[in-house]
């Protein structure tokens, strides 16, 4: 009885501390934002000329793997992007949100323009390989920017929230394999 105790405890304790691994970097499966839990949907890395740029997960608090749900949904839901590729720069980053942004609402940013330029704010500055940020969006408080554990801002609006997940959910993906597999 009391190995069987032992066991179940130490079950339980892994699955407090799983994590998925993607492009070499440690993906919780779980983020607790603002009592708001959410589970990892899926995760994949950003190719770019054959080389990976970022890994990133998709966090959902209830279990959707819908691309136009997603972006839509109203509900706490969150992206964590890490870093592992030292060709990528403030400039290029800021280059690639700003198309991004262009492709999740078809061109139509003049709505969410300030909202861009303060998320995009965030980039400014020197990008580090193995730098973490999180965009987590709760309906209560907007998108929190954090950037290595740190709250850098925080944009309010769900029209953001649906194209900053866009970027990465829509009809024109940054990366259509990493769209696939966050989907998972």
């Amino acid at each position: 009885m009391k190995n069987l105790l032992i066991l179940l405890f130490l079950f339980s304790s892994l699955s407090v501390f799983s994590q998925t691994k993607v492009g070499g970097v440690e993906l919780p499966n779980e983020i607790l934002v603002k009592e708001n839990r959410m589970q990892l949907q899926g995760a994949g890395t950003r190719v770019k000329l054959w080389m990976d740029m970022y890994a990133m997960g998709l966090y959902l608090s209830s279990d959707m793997n819908n691309a136009e749900q997603i972006i839509s949904k109203d509900e706490s839901m969150g992206i964590r992007l890490q870093i592992i590729s030292g060709l990528i720069t403030s400039e290029k980053m800021e280059k690639a949100t700003r198309d991004g942004f262009k492709n999740a609402t078809k061109g139509e940013i003049a709505h969410i323009k300030t909202e861009i330029d303060e998320f995009i704010s965030v980039f400014l500055g020197d990008i580090e390989k193995e730098d973490v940020f999180e965009f987590m969006y709760t309906p209560e408080s907007g998108t929190m920017v954090y950037k290595n554990g740190e709250l850098k801002d925080t944009i309010i609006g769900l029209p953001f929230k649906q194209a900053l997940f866009g970027i990465w959910l829509c009809n024109k993906p940054a990366d259509k394999n990493l769209k696939e597999k966050l989907l998972k």
